[in-house]
């Protein structure tokens, strides 16, 4: 059973950082590819950052390029969202999944309870 726990939110000025973990069980971390995804409020889920199974390639959606970076640490099976800059836009629950956005956007197993950003102005 795939089990993603968040941690590391809160609320923050526009302007400041935050970093989001995301331990990880259940599953061979080091094999999958994994994501943050999150839901403004009244919205449905989107995809933010994707990492591939050993970190070398990760991909961003264009309203967080350059301001949060993904990384993972198979090690001890955690990943990380690393967010700068942070703007109120980015204000909703940020959920961590398990495989590429596509498959974490489709399958509630494969995400966590996700966890709250609020970004104030």
């Amino acid at each position: 059973e795939v089990r993603l726990v968040e941690s590391g939110g809160g609320l923050v000025q526009a302007g400041d950082s935050l970093r989001l973990s995301c331990a990880a069980s259940g599953f061979t971390f080091g094999d999958a590819d994994m994501c943050w995804l999150r839901q403004p409020p009244g919205k449905g889920p989107e995809w933010v950052a994707a990492i591939d199974e050993d970190g070398g390639e990760t991909y961003y959606t264009d309203s967080v390029k350059g301001r949060f970076t993904i990384s993972r640490d198979n090690a001890n099976n955690m990943l990380y969202l690393q967010m700068n800059n942070l703007k109120p836009e980015d204000t909703a629950v940020y959920l961590c999944g398990a495989g590429d956005p596509t498959e974490a956007l489709t399958n509630k197993d494969l995400r966590g309870q996700g966890i709250q950003v609020a970004v104030s102005s």
